[in-house]
C-alpha cells in the first residue's frame, strides 16, 4: 500500500512557511491556547456577570427556566491596581488550571506508562501485524475501514475519555501500515468521537437530555444509529481518500507505535494471547463499569480516576506475566510518562480558560445571550441553529451531562413554544454538544488522547476540521429531516 501511494502521490517536498495557506499557519498549540485564555480574559472585562437558579430535582443540580439574571459587580472602577490584577489573575489562571485537570494529566502519564510497558512487551504489535498479516497490505483501506468502525463502535457503547487506552492501537494500524501517527489519530479518536457524538445510547448527553424531557431513556435509537453509522463511513471515506495518501511515515522511534519487524515474521505466542488477554478485560471492565455508571446501576461514581486506577492494576498484571522486576517497572513508567509530558501540560493551560470564564462568572452570561439568538431564526431553521449554539456553549461548559443540565431546562420549553418535538430539539443538542469535543481546546479527553498519539493539536485541527464540518452539515440534513417529519 505504501509504494501505490508514494507512486500516485508523491512524497515532494514540505511547503514553505511563505507557501503555506492560511488554515496551515496553525501556531504552536500553547501559544495558540494561551491567544484563546488573553480573549477569555478581555471578554470578562467586557461581559456582565450573570447567573440562572438552580433547583435539586433526583439528586442533580438544574437550572431554573427563565431564571437567568444580572450579578451585582462592586468592582467595576477602572484603575491601575485592578488591571494589573485582572492581567496577573490571568497567570493565576495557568496553574489554577492545571489544577483542576489534574485527573486528566494523570491518566495521560499513566497510560502513558502503561503503553510504554506494553510496546516493550510486543504483545499488541504481534497482534496487530498478525492482523494485518492475514488481511494483507495490499488491502490497506479495508484496514483503515474496519478499524474506523471499530472504534466507533467503542465511542457508542463506551463512551470518550472511556477509550483513552485503545488510542495507541490505532498508531499500531497505521504504522503497519506504513502512515504516520496523524492517521492513526483520525481513526481512534475520529472513530470514538463521532460514536460519542452520535450514540443512541449515550448517557451522558442522550440519558441525561431524556430524563429532562421526560422521554423514555434511549427512545429514537434507529435514526441516530443510522446517523453514526453513515457519519464513520464518511470519516473512513475522508481518511483513505485525503489524509492517507498524504501521511506517509518516516522512520520513527518505538515509543510512536512503529512496528520493528516484516509483516510475514509476526505470529502471536502464549505470552502475547496472556498479555492481550489482561488488556481487553481491562477494557471491558472500564466499558462495562461506565455504563452502569452512566445508567446510575453503578451506585458509584466511575469516571477518570477510577479508568486511571484500572489502568495501574492493567500494568502490575502485565509487568507481572513478563516478569518485570519492580526497579524496571517503576523506570517504565516514568520513562513512558516522560513522553506525554508535553501534551499533558497542553490540558492543564487549556483547562486555564474555563478557569477565567468562571472566575469571571460570564458563563451564564454568554449562554443566555445564545439562546436569545433563537429569537432571530425561522422556525424550519431553530433545531439547526440551536446545534451551533450548543457547539459554541460546549467551548464553555466542555461537559455533556453538565451541559445538558444547564441548557435542556431552556430548550424543552423553546420547543413547545416553537413546535419542535422533544427528540429533535435532544437531537439538535446531541450533535452540537458532541461533535465540537474533537476541535475545541476545552476538551480534555481529546488532548489526552492526542498526547498519548503524540499528534500536536494544531496538526489534529488542520486535518479534523473539514471533517467535522462535514459531518455537521450531513447532520443537519437529519435534523431537518427529522422536523419535518415530527421525529418524537
Amino acid at each position: 500500500m505504501q509504494g501505490k501511494l508514494e507512486k500516485k502521490h508523491g512524497t515532494g517536498n514540505a511547503p514553505t512557511e511563505k507557501g503555506k495557506r492560511w488554515h496551515q499557519k496553525f501556531p504552536d498549540p500553547m501559544v495558540l491556547i494561551f491567544y484563546i485564555l488573553i480573549i477569555a480574559g478581555f471578554l470578562t472585562w467586557i461581559v456582565p456577570k450573570g447567573a440562572y437558579d438552580t433547583e435539586l430535582v433526583d439528586g442533580r443540580q438544574r437550572v431554573v427556566a427563565d431564571s437567568f439574571h444580572y450579578l451585582e459587580d462592586s468592582d467595576t472602577a477602572f484603575s491601575i491596581g485592578s488591571a494589573i490584577n485582572h492581567v496577573f489573575d490571568l497567570f493565576v489562571a495557568i496553574p489554577q488550571g492545571l489544577i483542576q485537570s489534574g485527573q486528566y494529566l494523570f491518566i495521560v502519564f499513566i497510560a502513558g506508562g502503561l503503553f510504554n510497558i506494553l510496546y516493550r512487551t510486543h504483545a499488541l504489535e504481534n497482534l496487530v501485524g498478525t492482523a494485518v498479516k492475514r488481511i494483507g497490505l495490499e488491502r490497506g483501506n479495508l484496514l483503515i475501514w474496519l478499524a474506523t468502525y471499530l472504534y466507533g463502535l467503542f465511542g457508542i457503547s463506551v463512551g470518550y475519555e472511556n477509550n483513552i487506552a485503545l488510542v495507541p492501537v490505532a498508531l499500531l494500524v497505521s504504522s503497519a501500515l506504513g502512515l504516520t501517527n496523524l492517521v492513526g489519530a483520525c481513526i481512534a479518536i475520529g472513530g470514538i468521537g463521532i460514536g460519542f457524538s452520535l450514540s443512541p445510547i449515550n448517557p451522558y448527553t442522550v440519558g441525561v437530555a431524556q430524563s429532562i424531557a421526560g422521554l423514555p431513556i434511549f427512545s429514537g435509537g434507529l435514526l441516530r444509529f443510522i446517523m453514526a453509522f453513515i457519519s464513520l463511513s464518511c470519516l473512513a471515506w475522508y481518511i483513505t481518500t485525503f489524509v492517507a495518501p498524504k501521511q506517509q511515515a518516516k522512520k520513527q522511534d518505538e515509543s510512536t507505535g512503529s512496528l520493528s519487524k516484516k509483516i510475514e515474521d509476526y505470529h502471536l505466542s502464549s505470552r502475547d494471547l496472556s498479555i492481550i488477554l489482561v488488556f481487553f478485560f481491562g477494557i471491558l471492565v472500564i466499558a462495562a463499569c461506565s455504563y452502569l455508571a452512566g445508567t446510575g446501576a453503578l451506585g458509584r461514581s466511575w469516571y477518570i480516576k477510577e479508568i486511571t486506577a484500572v489502568f495501574i492494576v492493567m500494568s502490575i498484571v502485565i509487568a507481572a506475566i513478563c516478569r518485570i522486576k519492580p526497579d524496571n517497572y517503576v523506570a517504565h513508567m516514568v520513562e513512558g510518562a516522560s513522553k506525554v509530558t508535553g501534551g499533558a501540560l497542553v490540558i492543564g493551560l487549556a483547562a486555564s480558560i474555563k478557569v477565567v470564564l468562571e472566575n469571571g462568572e460570564i458563563i451564564y452570561t454568554i449562554v443566555d445571550t445564545l439562546n436569545q439568538a433563537l429569537d432571530f431564526m425561522p422556525e424550519s431553521l431553530i433545531a439547526v441553529g440551536i446545534s451551533v449554539i450548543q457547539g459554541i456553549i460546549n467551548l464553555f461548559i466542555p461537559s455533556g451531562s453538565g451541559q445538558a443540565l444547564v441548557t435542556m431546562p431552556v430548550l424543552i420549553p423553546l420547543a413547545d413554544l416553537v413546535g419542535i418535538t422533544y427528540q429533535v430539539m435532544i437531537l439538535a443538542f446531541q450533535v452540537g454538544d458532541g461533535l465540537t469535543n474533537m476541535i475545541i481546546p476545552t476538551s480534555g479527553g481529546t488532548l489526552a488522547m492526542l498526547a498519548l498519539a503524540r499528534v500536536s493539536y494544531s496538526d489534529w485541527l488542520k486535518v479534523i476540521f473539514p471533517l467535522v464540518a462535514l459531518i455537521y452539515v450531513l447532520s443537519w440534513g437529519f435534523i431537518v429531516l427529522a422536523q419535518w417529519m415530527q421525529w418524537s
